[in-house]
């Protein structure tokens, strides 16, 4: 009888912790298996339509993608923008693609991000901004500051998806080894 209540409290346990972890997690924006929601426009900040309002989706058409919405620039979103900027790169032979879409109204984003482009002196990554909730139908969390979704073929291959202010440089390595996803 020893034995099945210690068994039975373990179960407890995992189930609880389970539960916790899940509620930790945060679900935002196109999940893995599913179908992009389709085309949007939001202002792109460098790149060849800099300045105006394009289609990154339309423009990266099936091949694989790297497809970020953010809240805010912070250290480790600037570091991800390098990051895929050299993973892109890397990538040329697949024709993968990047780009990050901040949804914020933010008064000033536009030539900040102008800024951190130029810093960077970014050859693959386009920035852009969008509404504050994002753009219909790709169900970026509002509780979410970074939300990385990897696709190809507009299926979602990866998802990462992190609340506000819990997305760190440690993450990073996490989605660039994804990256095989879409190229493979």
């Amino acid at each position: 009888m020893k034995t099945f209540h210690i068994y039975a409290l373990g179960l407890a346990m995992a189930l609880t912790a389970s539960v916790v972890a899940e509620e930790a997690a945060i679900k935002s924006g196109p999940q893995t298996g599913e179908t992009l929601a389709g085309p949007f426009h939001p202002l792109n900040i460098n790149g060849s339509k800099a300045g105006e309002k394009n289609c990154l989706y339309c423009s990266n058409g099936n091949n694989p993608v790297a497809m970020v919405f953010a809240r805010e620039v912070t250290p480790a979103v600037k570091k991800l923008i390098t990051t895929l900027d050299e993973c892109t790169a890397k990538h040329t032979d697949a024709k993968m693609g990047s780009f990050f879409v901040f949804c914020s109204d933010e008064e000033g984003l536009a030539d900040q991000l102008k800024k951190v482009a130029k810093d960077a002196d970014l050859k693959k990554v386009v920035l852009s901004i969008d509404n504050t909730a994002g753009p219909k139908g790709y169900n970026v969390s509002k509780e979410a500051g970074v939300t990385v979704v990897l696709y190809k073929e507009h299926s979602v291959k990866a998802n990462f998806a992190f609340k506000k202010g819990e997305f760190t440089e440690k993450d990073i390595e996490n989605i660039v080894k994804a990256v095989p996803k879409i190229t493979k």
